[in-house]
């Protein structure tokens, strides 16, 4: 995701992730590319379109119940649809007239829901309105929605019969919302904090909200819960896994565990939690000590003296990367965070073998053994695809009293030029990694140095996964401005437009191969009534629609969008749902289980600048723009994306 405290000159999209820090030398994907066929699109080998049938995304496994007819899947009353994506398109001339709203299909609606400053619970605090004279306290901040929403989930009010938490309900339930970032000058309305009680509001508007929620006549309210809750970067965290309670999270300073940063993607598990992903955790450190330099660690992750400008580390020592009692600090940062939103005494857990490294999202599918197989993209140039498979059944898992996050391999992705590849196991069990870490804990904390030894393709920026029905996995690679070559199956150097992986496992999706295709290369659609570039979010519903939010500078005067596609089509053409406002990005799309009502987020909303927009607010030139969630729903009552 876009990181715009970060100012690049001549680059008025450009992003930290679009700055590789990889200096392994692996084969680049590029090159693989330029030694296939200059076919666009490969059929996946194998046979494996068909064997797939068991493996299902959780949201899934319990929402799809078998493949009934139309009027049945969309709405009593409803004329059946020959197409699978039947709606009317947003054109190019309805989404730039007027910029500082959001323009969506003449098909739908949607409802503008907790904006920045929305009280958690009502009458909690009060609400921050965009008030450009004034900013919420950090005491106020941790009773409020925070900013930067991003990856989300919807889950519905548990039912007594259901164990693990797959409740029914499509009215009513927990919403958890990831606030990725916020910019100094949005936030504090100064280019820079200049106290500690700056630093924790900063500090404070960032993490995780999850807030009850129930439809009421026509509209959706926030409700209140017991487990109503703000995760921000000062609530206390357990860590579980082969890195708890080693050495590499201890600081002589002996500070417990807090916080949660850079909230980005997200997933939720068959068991009913919810993962939020740490992604550019190492923008929030820094130091003014001329002495630091970063150890190869350090470099490999990012770390520098500047940060990204939040000047954290100025007022809060956990983030001065020069203060050695807090040596292991960054150690802390990095990680996925499991979240249960039914019950808010649980301590959120960092579960460490998942992998430390700019975690985007992550997508988790059910093997017909009932393992788990865990798909995650790390966003940064030259970076690389990462999946992790449980030892036991989840279910299995849990009887024993043990997370099924937390014993299980982690693998890395290389890619041929004969549509294969390899998933390389990350452990020290591995002979490519004999002697580099003296522990499975050390080899984690340096999840990036172990997967540059074992020889990972470096990609395009892997973002946001999804697990289809039948078993395929989509990786979004948002763009790469570091490449040079371009080839038939990336014709553009750099590659600013981006592309679609689709990747198939072999072996029941248990085996060390895979197979993959291009699926689209964004740049096809320029020149297209549905054109679109920098593909970010993604999900895919139980019946092969694509939902692609978008994170970039889009053509054609556009703002960014969420586009469907079809994913049964040899040449998937890109249908145009919603646009957003001027210098946002959408992202973190969920659905009810029903998939009659969908969630997105509008996240920096003019880059915070009234002058651009207002929203939600009508466009005044003065309010504070704030990020906020849409809720999407057919006028007709049918299926989002049909």
């Amino acid at each position: 995701m876009a990181d715009s405290t970060i100012q690049k000159p001549g680059a008025a999209f450009d992003d930290s992730e679009n700055y590789g820090s990889n200096p392994s030398g692996n084969r680049r994907f590029s090159d693989v590319l330029s030694a296939v066929s200059s076919s666009r699109r490969h059929v996946l080998r194998g046979g494996l379109l068909g064997a797939a049938a068991g493996f299902l995304a959780p949201s899934m496994a319990h929402a799809h119940k078998g493949r009934k007819d139309d009027d049945d899947r969309r709405g009593k009353g409803h004329g059946r649809r020959d197409k699978l994506i039947d709606f009317e398109d947003v054109t190019i001339a309805q989404a730039t007239a007027d910029q500082s709203m959001p323009t969506i299909s003449s098909d739908y609606e949607y409802q503008a829901f907790i904006p920045w400053g929305t009280p958690i619970e009502p009458g909690v605090v009060a609400e921050y309105a965009g008030d450009p004279s004034t900013r919420p306290t950090p005491e106020e901040a941790a009773l409020q929605v925070g900013i930067g929403h991003d990856g989300m989930h919807f889950f519905p009010e548990r039912s007594a019969h259901h164990k693990y938490g797959k409740g029914s309900s499509c009215h009513k339930g927990m919403l958890a919302v990831n606030h990725e970032y916020g910019g100094n000058q949005h936030v504090l309305g100064k280019p820079s904090p200049t106290s500690l009680t700056d630093v924790r509001l900063m500090q404070n508007v960032m993490g995780v909200s999850v807030i009850a929620i129930e439809k009421r006549y026509r509209s959706w309210e926030v409700v209140a819960s017991p487990n109503t809750r703000r995760i921000t970067a000062n609530t206390p965290m357990a860590f579980s896994g082969p890195v708890a309670g080693s050495e590499y999270l201890d600081n002589p300073a002996g500070n417990i565990p807090l916080g949660t940063i850079n909230n980005c993607g997200s997933g939720a598990t068959p068991w009913g939690t919810y993962l939020t992903c740490e992604e550019n955790f190492n923008g929030y450190f820094g130091t003014n000590n001329p002495a630091w330099s970063p150890s190869a660690s350090q470099a490999r992750y990012g770390f520098a003296a500047g940060g990204f400008g939040y000047d954290w580390h100025s007022f809060d020592k956990r983030f001065d990367l020069g203060d050695e009692d807090y040596a292991n600090e960054c150690n802390r940062f990095g990680w996925i965070v499991e979240i249960d939103p039914y019950d808010a005494t649980q301590m959120p857990v960092k579960r460490t073998a998942l992998g430390r490294f700019k975690h985007e999202a992550i997508a988790i599918g059910e093997c017909r053994n009932g393992r788990i197989a865990a798909y995650m993209g790390d966003d940064q140039a030259d970076d690389y695809c990462y999946r992790y498979v449980s030892d036991k059944s989840w279910k299995q898992a849990i009887a024993d009293g043990e997370s099924p996050l937390d014993h299980g391999t982690l693998y890395v992705a290389r890619f041929n030029s004969d549509f294969t590849g390899e998933w390389l196991e990350l452990s020290i069990d591995n002979p490519a990694l004999a002697g580099h870490f003296a522990s499975q804990a050390e080899l984690l904390v340096n999840t990036r140095l172990a997967a540059d030894i074992v020889g990972a393709t470096p990609m395009d920026r892997p973002e946001w996964t999804t697990v289809a029905r039948d078993g395929s996995v989509f990786w979004t690679l948002t763009n790469n401005s570091g490449r040079t070559a371009p080839n038939a199956a990336n014709p553009q150097a750099p590659n600013s437009d981006g592309h679609i992986i689709r990747t198939k496992d072999t072996d029941d999706f248990l085996g060390d191969s895979f197979t993959w295709e291009i699926f689209l290369l964004a740049s096809s659609t320029r020149g297209t009534p549905g054109v679109f570039t920098d593909p970010d979010a993604a999900f895919v519903d139980p019946e092969g629609r694509l939902f692609i939010g978008t994170d970039g500078g889009q053509p054609d005067g556009l703002q960014d969008q969420v586009v469907v596609l079809d994913t049964s089509e040899d040449d998937p053409k890109p249908r145009r749902l919603l646009v957003g406002v001027r210098n946002d990005e959408l992202t973190g799309w969920a659905h009810t289980p029903d998939y009659r009502t969908a969630f997105v987020n509008v996240q920096h909303p003019g880059d915070g600048n009234p002058a651009l927009t207002s929203f939600p607010a009508p466009f005044n030139g003065t309010t504070i723009p704030r990020d906020a969630t849409l809720i999407i729903t057919r006028k007709d009552n049918g299926v989002v994306g049909s």
